[in-house]
Order: C-alpha cells, then sequence, then structure tokens
C-alpha cells in the first residue's frame, strides 16, 4: 500500500529555500568526516557513536524543554521512532564503520552515494507522490559518476577490498533509504521532535551495545582536543543537521532529501581545501561539475518546454 502523500498533488522541482537547505546539510555532514577522523584516533567507532546520539539527544532534549515543541508529541510514535533509530543511525553507521575497516575511504564513499537511487526505487513502490521520471534516473546516475570522478585515484585504491565490505555499504545506503520512507510517516509531526525523538531512541538502543561491548571502564578517557570533535559532530552535524534533514523530507520529499549523499564527499573535499590546506586537483572540479549537472537534471526545470507568456515557477 502507497504511503500517503504530504500534499495532494505530485512533487513538483524543489524551491529555492529546499535547495538552500540541502546544500547547507552537505555541507554540515561534509564537515563530520573532519570531526569524525579526529575522534577516532582515540575513541572506538561503537563508543564514538553513541556519544554522538547521545550529546545530541540531550541537546535537543533541553532545547524541547526551553523553547518547545514539547517531547510529549512523540510519545505515541515511540515505536516508529525505534524503527527510525534501527534504520537511520544503528545499522547503517555500524555497516559503513565495518566496511571501512577494509574499503579505502573513496569507494565507501561512492557506494553511500547510492542512497538516491535506492531512494528512488523504494519512493516508487511505496509512495504515490515520488515516482520514477527519467530526468531522476539520469541524474542521480550523473551524481554517482561525479563522486566517482571526484574522488578518482582514491576510488581505484580502493577497488581491491572484499566483497562483503561492499555489500555492507550498499546495505548502509540501502538503510538510508528505508529510514527515509519510515520519516515520511511521521505527519505532522515538527522536526525537532522527530529529530529528538530519533536520537534518544538510538541512545537507548547504543547504551547496551557499549556496555557490553567494552564495558564501563575508560570510555570518558579521551584527551580535550577529543572531546572537542566528539561535540562538535554531536551538536552541529548530528542535532542540528538532523533538524534541517526531517524539516528537507517534510519539505521537499525522501527522494530529494536522500540528494544529500552526492554533495557530502564534493563539501568535504572544499573543506579540506579551504581550511585544511589540501590541493584540489582538476579532476576533483570535474567531478564537481558532474554532481551539480545531476542535480540540474534531477530538477528538471532548465530541461523543461517554456510557453511563451507563461507565469514564471516560483
Amino acid at each position: 500500500m502507497a504511503i500517503a502523500a504530504n500534499a495532494t498533488t505530485m512533487r513538483g522541482p524543489m524551491v529555492l529555500k529546499d535547495w538552500g537547505q540541502l546544500l547547507l546539510l552537505g555541507a554540515i555532514w561534509g564537515g563530520s568526516f573532519f570531526f569524525a577522523r579526529i575522534a577516532v584516533a582515540e575513541l572506538p567507532p561503537l563508543v564514538l557513536v553513541l556519544f554522538r546520539v547521545a550529546i545530541a539527544a540531550t541537546a535537543l532534549q533541553l532545547y524541547l524543554a526551553l523553547r518547545g515543541p514539547s517531547f510529549r508529541l512523540a510519545l505515541p510514535h515511540a515505536g516508529l521512532f525505534f524503527l527510525l533509530a534501527l534504520a537511520n543511525n544503528v545499522i547503517p553507521f555500524s555497516l559503513i564503520f565495518a566496511g571501512q575497516t577494509e574499503l579505502g575511504a573513496g569507494v565507501a564513499s561512492v557506494l553511500n552515494s547510492t542512497t538516491p537511487f535506492w531512494t528512488l526505487i523504494l519512493a516508487n513502490a511505496l509512495t504515490s507522490d515520488e515516482k520514477l521520471s527519467w530526468n531522476k534516473l539520469a541524474g542521480v546516475g550523473l551524481g554517482i559518476a561525479g563522486t566517482a570522478v571526484m574522488i578518482g585515484p582514491g576510488l581505484l585504491a580502493g577497488l581491491g577490498g572484499p566483497v562483503w565490505a561492499k555489500f555492507a555499504l550498499i546495505g548502509a545506503s540501502i538503510s538510508y533509504a528505508v529510514a527515509l520512507m519510515i520519516a515520511r510517516r511521521f505527519k505532522g509531526v515538527p522536526s525537532p521532535v522527530i529529530a529528538t525523538g530519533q536520537l534518544t531512541a538510538s541512545t537507548i538502543i547504543m547504551i547496551p551495545v557499549v556496555l557490553i561491548t567494552y564495558g564501563p571502564t575508560g570510555l570518558f578517557a579521551v584527551s580535550p582536543p577529543i572531546w572537542a570533535a566528539v561535540l562538535a559532530l554531536a551538536l552541529l552535524s548530528t542535532a542540528f543537521a538532523y533538524i534541517l534533514y526531517f524539516n528537507l523530507v517534510a519539505s521537499a520529499g525522501a527522494t530529494n532529501a536522500s540528494l544529500v549523499t552526492l554533495i557530502v564527499p564534493a563539501s568535504a573535499i572544499l573543506l579540506g581545501f579551504l581550511f585544511l590546506g589540501e590541493r584540489l586537483e582538476l579532476f576533483e572540479l570535474g567531478g564537481m561539475a558532474l554532481i551539480a549537472f545531476g542535480l540540474v537534471t534531477i530538477d528538471g526545470r532548465l530541461f523543461a518546454p517554456r510557453r511563451i507568456g507563461a507565469a514564471p515557477t516560483p
């Protein structure tokens, strides 16, 4: 059965506000790789996941307590929040960390960028307002190709990994697509409440996982620079980012929200160039241009036939 649409009409191209939120979210999640790279120097991956979701959930609970809306709006949807937490945090984070023990960052980024493709397939099967179209398929294909070109030699270095690791990254992308289908079901629930509910459920799941795996001893014994990276990852790249993410799902739809995975690698490379002194290669610029062309193709307005005297699209 198709999930009910957020509106009575089919979804059209994203408006300027949606594109702004998508690009900002891509920039923030691109920065998360920088913070995580610092944090994993002293923290095991599962412990980092717990700190990331727990600190973000605490910050958002305080935000709701001070500014509203009430977290009580989440309580009738408790079961759905645990499903969302599993599909959007626990399962994909675990699969990505496992896969990256064997794969280079380049191939991992390309496999993660397939999320819009899986979202298109699921949305076409399960929704009435996000159907497959040739411009969307072509745009996603261009975006994935652009990611591969942008990674360049880094992609070639990671191609020799085991098949199971590649399936782990693809599994994470499919899990993110499933999460987007779940997120659509929170009709009328404000984005801060959805973000808080998901991260609170993720924290409840991760606490026993970490305690059973590592025990309570030494979990907090890390240096101040590591805590600074963890706080940045939790507060900016998780708490604030997920409010943007769920607001984008409600406004632009699951397929459009999934496009952020095409932007994140470009964002990470640009941030490295701007703030870490890393070189920006010609093939990276070419890959970014392909991604940009893919996003324009998905939007569709540039190639739409124009009628003389037609009113402009808002």
